[in-house]
């Protein structure tokens, strides 16, 4: 697996930034910014310390698919660390064989840094090979969504 990394700064306090990117007081935002990586995207489950969660988007073919996840971390308004342990197909969970095996134990990291009313938002995700192009061109528009959603008075 390979780690990216992409920063972004918000003119917002963390909390805020933190609450409107998990989607914390409303998932529509979540779903928002998540949405320039699939329309559709959503989750479904917690974003406590220890939870599963479940992170959903609808493939061209119609058919519900997305990863299987663990809350490892979550400090509020500051850190945020996912474990993907599994893929959805459909509502089916699917945790060992070989498509599971590139992901699994991938992390995804989410700080939440706040200077001078200013967040600076750093995410650190594990990609396969097949994924990289794809997440260096789409989480710089997600944030840039992101910070658009947040700053919107």
């Amino acid at each position: 697996m390979k780690k990216l990394q992409f920063k972004i700064e918000i003119k917002a306090s963390a909390a805020k930034v933190y609450n409107t990117m998990l989607g914390i007081d409303n998932i529509e935002t979540y779903e928002q910014w998540t949405s320039i990586f699939n329309p559709t995207s959503t989750y479904k489950g917690s974003w406590e310390k220890g939870s599963k969660i479940h992170f959903i988007g609808t493939a061209e073919n119609g058919k519900q698919g997305g990863m299987v996840s663990e809350i490892v971390e979550n400090i509020p308004n500051s850190f945020v660390s996912i474990c993907h342990c599994g893929i959805l197909d459909g509502a089916t969970e699917i945790t060992e064989g070989p498509e599971v095996e590139k992901w699994a134990g991938g992390h995804e990291n989410y700080s939440f840094e706040e200077i001078n009313d200013i967040t600076i938002v750093t995410v650190e995700t594990d990609t396969t090979e097949d994924f990289t192009d794809f997440f260096v061109e789409v989480w710089p528009k997600a944030l840039n969504l992101l910070k658009d959603i947040v700053e919107k008075p």
